[in-house]
């Protein structure tokens, strides 16, 4: 009964004129920017951030609820339409999707996707109400061990399962590492890698690091990449977004399967929705080979609708985590992160306690973003498609100029500038070389929460490493990421017995 009336205090904040159009203004700009080729959800939340910081944390937040949400959505219209995922958690969507887009239904495709993020976000968002607080009972649990545990557990988890080569993944981790060791030590009050620079004392913020990976990273590679053909909207195809009734019966359960692949690995600190949204698939495509008539590989709906509910699904409960552990487990999670922070306000098992005020609000208006979304995408998808019309030597240096003016804005500084400039071509090589840029995120967000952690423990223990495995959680922790290590390397395995299958049979065919 107290959770309801939390809520209900949290909606009546929310309900509010001016809140109603952030969460407005919010899934605008969070869709718009998803819409844009490579560009994603999690480059719309870093882009979006600087602008966020006028407004007091409440509408802030309820903004940034829009965003979140809207820049998922703006990811796989883009997938559907032109067989390009603004972001790694669309992937899985194309494959049918885009099938579905060729075969001049395209409406079908974007309402079942604008339906399944509603649907999985729903499920997601009201699972976080009721639980979230207990989870933050949960993590009161939590020593400097304990978070330690978490942490690597966090970047082994990242490193193996976003990228194909765990060597690429910790590689990108330990990028992320090392920047976030840029500046003033806590605890000893030492400087490290600052170079004697009076502007690298505070670290390099995570605004710059965000901005310039994700997003001034993306627009050298797009420069770079510049020969490629780019796609182009097949006209007549796109629709006001419809289902027909058969049509929903038929993703209904697939919507539903979806979200429960997504709600656990919300949670799991493993670097995004990827997994869950593959997952989906795999299962939605299993069912469908013991249908009398298979639709996968023709454009099947359950193709779109399974993917799409599992990616904002594990999306909604990620916010769980974050404001009940202080524990992103993907990278837009990471930069909320920041924007708390920013802020002053450390999420965690204090939150609901110290800031229920902004807490309550927050998750009212995750609700209110759902239906806004559902609301505005529906009619409104084919207008997004037309953001692809705009020539690209307009499209990225805009892009460019937006992230330079965010990022001075954030704080007047020249040398932010140069540091953006260098981050964002250092993200521009990793993309090129397929480094993940998922698990720098992490690094340098859980970083410093992995040192200091460690460090306590340490002194609490007077430098005995045995309290690193004291607890039941710490060594639960450790298990589950032995578990996920060995899973990760068992996947690489079959992976290449079946390229190395199929290279075979080609080549055979080719000797025929």
């Amino acid at each position: 009964m107290e959770t309801l009336n939390n809520l209900m205090m949290g909606f009546g904040d929310a309900f509010s004129p001016m809140n109603l159009v952030y969460v407005l203004i919010g899934a605008l700009l969070g869709t718009a920017v998803g819409v844009l080729p490579g560009m994603g959800s999690s480059m719309a939340v870093a882009l979006l951030l600087p602008i966020t910081f006028t407004l007091d944390p409440t509408a802030a937040f309820i903004m940034f609820a829009g965003v979140y949400f809207g820049g998922l959505f703006g990811d796989s219209t883009m997938a559907i339409l032109v067989n390009t995922p603004g972001g790694s958690t669309a992937i899985a969507t194309a494959f049918e999707g885009h099938k579905m887009a060729l075969s001049g239904r395209a409406p079908q495709a974007l309402a079942t996707a604008a339906i399944g993020a509603f649907t999985g976000g729903l499920i997601a968002t009201t699972l976080v109400v009721f639980f979230a607080p207990k989870l933050a009972e949960f993590a009161i649990l939590f020593g400097p061990a304990e978070y330690f545990a978490l942490a690597v557990f966090a970047f082994l988890a990242s490193a193996a399962v976003v990228s194909d080569s765990l060597l690429r993944g910790l590689i990108s981790l330990v990028v992320g590492l090392l920047v976030a060791t840029v500046g003033i030590d806590e605890i000893s009050g030492a400087q490290r890698f600052t170079g004697g620079v009076p502007e690298m004392f505070d670290g390099i913020g995570i605004i710059i690091v965000t901005v310039g990976i994700l997003a001034l990273g993306e627009v050298f590679y797009v420069i770079y990449e510049q020969t490629k053909p780019v796609p182009k909207v097949r006209e007549g195809k796109i629709e006001r977004a419809r289902l027909s009734w058969a049509e929903f019966k038929d993703a209904l359960p697939a919507w539903l399967r979806g979200a429960s692949f997504g709600v656990p690995f919300g949670v799991i600190p493993v670097g995004g929705a990827e997994v869950p949204t593959f997952m989906a698939y795999a299962t939605e495509r299993k069912l469908d080979e013991q249908r009398k008539d298979p639709q996968f590989g023709k454009g099947a709906i359950r193709g779109v609708a399974g993917p799409e509910a599992a990616g904002n699904a594990t999306a909604g409960t990620a916010m769980g985590a974050l404001l009940a552990m202080g524990l992103p487990t993907s990278a837009t999670a990471a930069i909320m992160l920041a924007a708390f922070q920013q802020y002053g306000i450390q999420p965690g098992p204090l939150l609901f306690e110290r800031n229920a005020d902004l807490v309550w609000p927050l998750l009212a208006s995750l609700f209110i973003g759902l239906f806004v979304l559902l609301i505005l995408n529906l009619p409104l998808a084919p207008m997004w498609a037309k953001l692809l019309l705009i020539p690209r030597y307009y499209l990225y240096p805009g892009i460019a100029v937006f992230c330079a003016l965010g990022v001075y804005a954030t704080s007047a500084a020249i040398a932010d500038l140069w540091l953006v400039l260098v981050i964002g071509l250092v993200g521009f090589v990793m993309r090129h070389f397929d480094f993940p840029l998922a698990p720098i995120m992490i690094g340098v967000i859980l970083g410093p929460l992995a040192e200091s952690s460690f460090r306590n423990a340490l002194l609490s223990s007077g430098g005995d490493y045995s309290i690193l495995v004291g607890s039941p959680i710490a060594i639960g922790m450790y298990t589950l990421m032995g578990l996920v290590l060995v899973a990760a390397f068992v996947r690489r395995f079959q992976n290449k017995r079946a390229n190395a299958k199929r290279e075979k049979e080609e080549e055979a065919l080719a000797e025929l």
